[in-house]
């Protein structure tokens, strides 16, 4: 599971919609509709806020909006009411992290995306998100190389 905190503008399609089912997944998850992943470290900043329905709900409707603005029809339906104004402090490190991961996979199975995105000194995180100083996360699972 991957939830970016990279703005969803960056990913190629099967990256939009891998993000959609995994972000639909962690919104079963933090609903108690399934019993797999409870523990999975991508969910742990979203349940450190307190409301982690309500946060997963505001993640998706972002993916939903870029998936709209590609010409793409996710199921809306699926993103449940309850959202939240709130905003997820990121640390940078993350960030930084998160877009050597996305260029290396662009890499292999997109070279044009990568092309295009490559064209950003700094990319945008996800609106939910707030990008404070800092390192990777603790959480994250790093791999060599990126």
């Amino acid at each position: 599971m991957r939830l970016w905190t990279l703005h969803p503008q960056y990913l190629d399609t099967k990256g939009l919609l891998a993000l959609w089912r995994e972000a639909l997944l962690a919104q079963k998850v933090l609903s108690g509709a399934t019993r797999g992943y409870r523990n999975h470290p991508q969910l742990i900043r979203f349940i450190a806020t307190g409301k982690p329905l309500e946060a997963i709900n505001t993640f998706l409707v972002e993916v939903w909006r870029e998936a709209g603005r590609r010409g793409y029809n996710f199921d809306k339906n699926k993103v449940k009411q309850t959202l939240t104004t709130l905003k997820i402090d990121e640390t940078a490190g993350q960030l930084a992290y998160e877009w050597r991961l996305l260029k290396s996979k662009l890499e292999r199975r997109a070279p044009e995306k990568l092309a295009q995105i490559n064209l950003e000194k700094t990319p945008r995180p996800h609106p939910m998100f707030r990008i404070v100083a800092g390192e990777v996360q603790s959480w994250e699972r790093v791999k060599v190389g990126v």
